[in-house]
């Protein structure tokens, strides 16, 4: 096995949410002495890989789409990854926003429109393939070590610092391991971070259409007897044929034995039982893509913190698709850990300058194997761990982040699983009481304003001066 090299922060997985969080830690995070963290990313997936496949999850080939709430989007600049610069990607155009959104219920009066210039905000969010912006992120720096394709094969955590091995015999050691993995790899069982699963017997079915009408910059969420239908505005390329300002990316989320029904059905067939469903808002659909789906559950870790160890994204929890607010919830994860461990560091930082570290307390950043219960075997390891007086995974550093992501990660989780349980439901009692929901909530401007608020990616967060200056 090869010697064990030492950086300060190890991120397993690749995804969007690894590789925002690699660029932001390496550029943003500084100690004293220090131009920032040292940062190595380590994902599975190729990298040369280039051929788009709607059954293949390569981060830089996932054909799929997703809505960035307002808040995302500006964190996203605030890590100096501008949507605008995905123009570059496709011939100037531009990711799409959303401006208005439709929900209804089909077959019921429930109904609810909401406007972004009512709230006095340009767009609720914008619309961006996942290739297209984790390349992006990727490309956007050179400031860590990228590691790829390559397995995690074992984790083991000691007293100062966690050794990561690959499955190319390179070992590491870090003073702080993130699990941006997807929870895929079961890494989080090997340090100590259980998860429940609750299975929703749901299928979510995604794919691209074109219809009639120009998509407006609107969106949709209308709920059918089998689930809810999400269109989101995203101009794709479907039979050799670009849409121009008439495209959605959808997601139709059906009980499992339908999903099978609907996806053995003929192009013609599935356009028709799509139209019966969605209704003709956009007129007729036109074409659609080829299919992919994937089952549905709430996955949740029961702590997203764990000695030297956190985890973020869908490793930390995967949500059901409805309301479009897990990956949202997963960057605000990675937002978080930013700027906490930022605060440390310039905590850090000023102590250092002062001349004052001898008087700094371990629970700030600083390295203290009395912060830990374990034993540490591997001592003589911990002083060749990169920025060895700046400790990136002091336990003070991971407990602060698992408490600022408490309230805003529970509000979420509650009410996406409300929101499945409510709409996916077909007992009349249900049915009526939310449509008097919808209804209501239409009505209303304060709870339309907490709505959009909270879908805006600006509820209950601990980055509060940012919450005061959300428009809406």
């Amino acid at each position: 096995m090869e010697s064990a090299a030492a950086v300060d922060v190890v991120i397993i997985g690749g995804g969007i949410v690894g590789t925002v969080l690699a660029k932001a830690l390496a550029e943003k995070v500084s100690p004293a002495n220090s131009s920032g963290l040292s940062v190595t990313l380590i994902d599975a997936a190729d990298p040369e890989q280039t051929s788009k496949s709607f059954v293949d999850f390569n981060p830089f080939t996932d054909t799929r789409v997703i809505a960035l709430a307002r808040r995302t989007v500006e964190e996203l600049s605030h890590m100096g990854l501008n949507l605008d610069d995905v123009a570059k990607q496709h011939n100037g155009e531009l990711p799409p926003q959303i401006k208005h959104i439709e929900v209804s219920d089909k077959g019921h009066l429930g109904l609810l429109n909401l406007q972004s210039s009512d709230y006095h905000i340009d767009a609720f969010g914008q619309v961006v393939s996942l290739s297209a912006l984790t390349r992006l992120a990727a490309g956007a720096t050179s400031s860590y070590q990228y590691i790829a394709p390559a397995k995690v094969t074992n984790v083991k955590q000691q007293s100062n610092f966690v050794e990561v091995q690959l499955d190319s015999g390179q070992s590491l050691t870090t003073k702080l391991l993130v699990l941006a993995d997807g929870g895929r790899s079961g890494l989080a069982d090997q340090v100590g971070i259980l998860k429940t699963v609750d299975d929703y017997h749901q299928t979510a079915i995604v794919f691209n259409v074109h219809t009639q009408l120009p998509h407006e910059n609107r969106a949709y969420e209308r709920f059918t007897e089998n689930g809810p239908l999400a269109f989101l505005p995203f101009d794709s390329e479907i039979d050799d044929i670009k849409a121009s300002g008439n495209g959605f990316s959808v997601v139709w989320t059906v009980d499992t034995d339908a999903s099978k029904t609907l996806m053995a059905l003929s192009q013609s067939a599935f356009i028709q039982a799509l139209q019966e469903a969605f209704g003709y808002r956009q007129g007729k659909v036109l074409r659609v893509s080829d299919l992919a789906s994937y089952p549905l559950a709430l996955t949740k870790a029961q702590q997203v913190a764990s000695h030297r160890t956190v985890v973020v994204g869908n490793a930390a929890q995967a949500l059901h698709p409805i309301a479009g607010q897990g990956f949202n919830l997963g960057l605000r994860d990675l937002s978080t850990l930013v700027s906490v461990l930022q605060a440390s560091a310039e905590k850090y930082a000023e102590q250092s300058e002062v001349g004052n570290s001898e008087n700094a307390l371990p629970n700030e950043g600083l390295t203290s194997s009395s912060n830990y219960a374990q034993d540490d075997t591997n001592n003589e390891q911990s002083d060749t761990i990169a920025s060895a007086n700046f400790d990136a995974g002091a336990f003070s550093i991971t407990q602060h982040y698992a408490n600022s992501r408490k309230n805003d990660r529970d509000n979420t989780i509650a009410l996406t699983d409300t929101l499945v349980r409510t709409f996916s439901n077909q007992y009349f009692p249900t049915v009526i009481g939310r449509n008097v929901s919808l209804l209501a909530l239409s009505m209303m401007p304060q709870a339309k304003k907490a709505f959009v608020k909270h879908t805006t990616g600006y509820g209950e967060t601990p980055l509060r001066k940012r919450d005061n200056n959300a428009a809406c």
